[in-house]
């Protein structure tokens, strides 16, 4: 089939059409799912035996979601898989094959803004409102990790967090580290993960240990799914492809920016106080003052 759209994965086409699904095909959507896209690489036969269904139900479901038919679909998870996992190099000689005659930043700004749109259109409110409500709980301490690539998103996050609420910690680079934050995670933390494309392998453990601590697992990913979604509670989806060597957070920043503001707005008398101490330590101490 033709190169695939990063808005028509299968686990997003899976999600656009869960209410036209019958029992036996959400079932075995759940199974794609649990386990994507693996669960869907093997034989039609061993996927519908895992979800108990019969193999015209799979061949169905597939022609739901759009493809011609099972091999179709599974075509579509291999190239996600590909894509998934290329390196800087050959996704920009990717890109290069397939551009246009556009100058590079209107090139950049359709790729960000279809990005945007589409990540919008897939964005569970109803989990966006239970996280700005956990933010804003201060009884529940907050940590804030991010990857390689995703470390500024979490240095954001985590600025502004620490200006609205008490109780934000930033976890250090170094995962060697790890485990002093951990030793205070328990069943009222929140566990904040931004993991992208290349999904790091510290990530997936610290994930893997706060949630045998009963951790609230946050994650920010991209439209593939870090393997950390499994242990979360709450994720983020976004759309990272751009024409680059290097995928944009553009459309992560949107969901963060919006997540602050209403943390925000639920906290506000208590938010401001902190930004009116804040603005007043600033002016006490001249800091950021030039001195010339």
């Amino acid at each position: 089939m033709a190169g695939l759209q990063p808005a028509s994965t299968v686990k997003g086409r899976m999600r656009d059409c869960m209410e036209q699904l019958t029992h036996s095909e959400r079932q075995l959507a759940s199974v794609l799912m649990q386990d994507y896209p693996v669960a869907g690489l093997g034989s039609i036969t061993k996927f519908a035996n895992i979800a108990g269904v019969s193999t015209p139900t799979v061949i169905r479901m597939a022609r739901k979601l759009g493809f011609s038919g099972f091999t179709d679909m599974q075509e579509a998870l291999r190239e996600e898989v590909s894509a998934q996992i290329k390196k800087p190099i050959s996704k920009r000689d990717a890109w290069r094959a397939n551009a246009s005659d556009a100058h590079t930043v209107n090139q950049f700004a359709e790729a960000v803004s279809s990005n945007i749109r589409n990540t919008l259109e897939r964005l569970d409110t109803k989990s966006f409102d239970a996280v700005s409500r956990l933010f804003a709980d201060v009884d529940r301490k907050i940590y804030i990790v991010g990857g390689r690539i995703t470390r500024s998103n979490a240095d954001y996050l985590f600025n502004h967090l620490q200006i609205i609420r008490p109780n934000v910690a930033h976890l250090s680079h170094s995962a060697n580290v790890w485990p002093q934050y951990l030793l205070d995670m328990n069943e009222d933390s929140i566990l904040v993960v931004f993991d992208i494309r290349r999904y790091e392998t510290d990530l997936l453990k610290l994930a893997r240990l706060a949630h045998e601590r009963k951790s609230t697992i946050v994650l920010f990913t991209d439209q593939w799914g870090s393997p950390i979604g499994k242990l979360a509670d709450h994720t983020f989806n976004a759309l990272v492809e751009v024409p680059s060597s290097w995928d944009s957070t553009v459309a992560i920043m949107i969901i963060l920016e919006a997540l602050i503001a209403d943390t925000q707005d639920n906290r506000w008398e208590e938010s401001k106080d902190r930004i009116e101490d804040l603005e007043a330590m600033f002016s006490k101490t001249r800091l950021f003052r030039n001195f010339n």
